[in-house]
C-alpha cells in the first residue's frame, strides 16, 4: 500500500496539473493500492513546516519506505515512476 501526500499552494494551473498527473499515475500503476491525501498550503501552513516542504507543489511517498520526496508539477512520468520506485 502506498501513502502519498502531495503539498499544493491554492487552485492555481500548476497545482491542478500536479494533481491531474499524479492521479494518472496512481491510476494506472497503483490502483487500488494507495493512499492520497492533498494538503493545500495556504489552508494548512503548519504542515509545511512539520513535514519540511520548502517548495510546492511537493510529492512526498511516505510507505513503502524509502521515503520519497518529488518537487514540481509530476509531468515526466518516468521521473514520477522512478521516484515512486515503481520503475528501475
Amino acid at each position: 500500500m502506498y501513502s502519498l501526500r502531495l503539498y499544493i499552494t491554492g487552485q492555481t494551473p500548476r497545482s491542478a496539473a500536479s494533481i491531474r498527473n499524479l492521479r494518472e499515475v496512481c491510476d494506472e500503476f497503483l490502483e487500488g493500492r494507495f493512499e492520497l491525501q492533498v494538503i493545500d498550503l495556504y489552508q494548512r501552513p503548519d504542515l509545511a513546516k512539520d513535514a519540511q516542504v520548502v517548495a510546492a507543489p511537493t510529492l512526498i511517498k511516505k510507505l513503502p519506505l524509502p521515503l520519497r520526496r518529488l518537487v514540481g508539477d509530476l509531468s515526466n512520468k518516468n521521473e514520477v515512476l522512478l521516484g515512486l520506485d515503481l520503475k528501475e
